[in-house]
């Protein structure tokens, strides 16, 4: 077989994950993807719920475009609120997921998606008020003591982290924590 040649193309646009290159989720590879059997100059390394092993094997343009999700009955995240079925499919089955510590679930705010935006560290966070927020409510079954030194322990690069959304009708900024 020969190997196609390596086209690096324009990203195509994930509205529930503006910058997956960014977020570590899509890198620069010359590997071929699974789907279309192309090197296009990236590759997804984000999970995949498939059946068949298929981390950094599937190219940006077979999961925007749902031919991934398609052929391997595939999904790149979880979402545990209830969203009308079009933006399921699309957060689910059409746009890459990110690594979590434990099960990564994608956030939900007004009725639809939010935008993954990428891990924050507690100082990171103290742009986003609302975010915050999410955070303390997110722990308030803890003593007061435990949840404000476990927030003050969230890092960016490494854990406890919390991984940050915006809803992409009003605004909002929302986040959940994580650590193994």
């Amino acid at each position: 077989m020969i190997r196609s040649l390596i086209v690096t193309e324009q990203l195509p646009v994930f509205p529930y994950h503006p910058d997956p290159v960014a977020t570590g989720a899509i890198v620069r590879s010359d590997g071929e993807c699974s789907c279309c059997d192309r090197a296009r100059g990236y590759i997804y390394t984000g999970p995949v719920y498939a059946a068949e092993d298929l981390r950094n094997r599937l190219c940006p343009w077979c999961i925007a475009n749902g031919s991934a999700a398609a052929r391997f009955d595939a999904q790149f995240t979880d979402v545990v609120d209830d969203v009308p079925r079009d933006r399921l499919f699309a957060i689910t089955q059409r746009t890459p997921g990110f690594s979590a510590w434990q099960q990564e679930h994608w956030l939900v705010h007004c009725d639809d998606g939010a935008a993954f935006l990428g891990t924050a560290g507690a100082a990171g966070l103290a742009a986003y008020p609302e975010a915050w927020t999410s955070l303390q409510r997110e722990l308030e079954s803890w003593p007061a003591s435990q949840a404000e030194q476990f927030l003050k322990a969230l890092t960016k690069d490494g854990q406890p982290t919390a991984y940050l959304f915006r809803c992409r009708v009003c605004g909002s900024h929302l986040a959940y924590s994580d650590a193994t």
